[in-house]
């Protein structure tokens, strides 16, 4: 199959996934009457860095799709930003229109004059100038991703990060890699825009291993401990200490309580 045939292919991927990481979370959003757990900054971040992966992308004449893609992200991202704002912060649709839609005029303006610039430049032999979009692409995608380590490290947990936004994510920095690779001519920078975002979303994910399915291993193993030459799963053999024979009495509330019982037993028959 044709190189370029196949980065349209998964160039159109990444910006389906690009798509509906967001789409379901707006419609959520509405349904609910709220944006609790949405980081307003997250979503800045994500609409700033479409500009330069726009100009970057149109630049370096990838794929129609991957041209398309960062102009979703950016319009997607201001509006889950205009939706932090009405509702959380009860701000009139008014006042959400009247914010967001000179930003994305301001947006649309900056990318579209970018554009026009950096082609004039390369034409005169000047190629820094995509080199600063990558970077900046890179950076501001990778500051979006960075809010949800933030949100991690202060509450010391994952919860409320939703991992399958995350895994979509992550699968539009794949397709999007896929469609680089497949392009005319192999763009390095291209795989370091996405290859960053995506090496920062499996930090995410194994921070949530982490803390979210690390304590649940630990906890099944002393709820579960091993118990080599015993005759029975639920009975513990009596112990002696002072001539009084302690007896380990079923639980039928928790496994966790009866578990423990084991351990504490287990604690004072080797320790007298």
């Amino acid at each position: 199959m044709d190189r370029p045939i196949l980065s349209d292919v998964f160039g159109t991927l990444g910006a389906v996934l690009w798509s509906i990481q967001l789409v379901p979370q707006i419609v959520l959003s509405y349904r609910r009457h709220s944006a609790a757990g949405l980081s307003p900054a997250f979503m800045l971040f994500w609409a700033w860095a479409g500009i330069p992966l726009g100009v970057y992308n149109i630049v370096s004449d990838f794929s129609i799709a991957l041209q398309v893609q960062p102009q979703i992200l950016t319009a997607l991202s201001l509006l889950t930003y205009g939706q932090c704002y009405y509702y959380n912060k009860k701000w009139s649709i008014t006042k959400v229109l009247a914010v967001i839609a000179p930003a994305a005029c301001v947006m649309g303006g900056i990318e579209a004059g970018l554009v026009f610039a950096l082609r004039a430049g390369l034409r005169g032999g000047t190629t820094w100038p995509p080199i600063l979009m990558a970077v900046l692409a890179a950076v501001l995608l990778a500051l979006g991703v960075c809010e949800q380590y933030a949100a991690i490290w202060r509450n010391r947990s994952v919860e409320g990060v939703s991992f399958l936004f995350c895994g979509i994510d992550a699968l539009g920095d794949v397709a999007s890699i896929i469609s680089v690779v497949f392009e005319r001519h192999l763009d390095v920078l291209g795989l370091v825009i996405y290859g960053v975002e995506f090496v920062f979303w499996m930090g995410v994910f194994a921070l949530g291993f982490y803390f979210k399915w690390v304590p649940r291993m630990k906890q099944w193993r002393r709820t579960h401990p091993r118990r080599e030459g015993q005759p029975s799963e639920n009975v513990c053999p009596p112990l002696a200490r002072d001539g009084i024979a302690l007896h380990e009495m079923p639980s039928s509330t928790s496994v966790f309580r009866t578990a423990d019982g084991r351990a504490s037993l287990r604690a004072r028959a080797t320790n007298p």
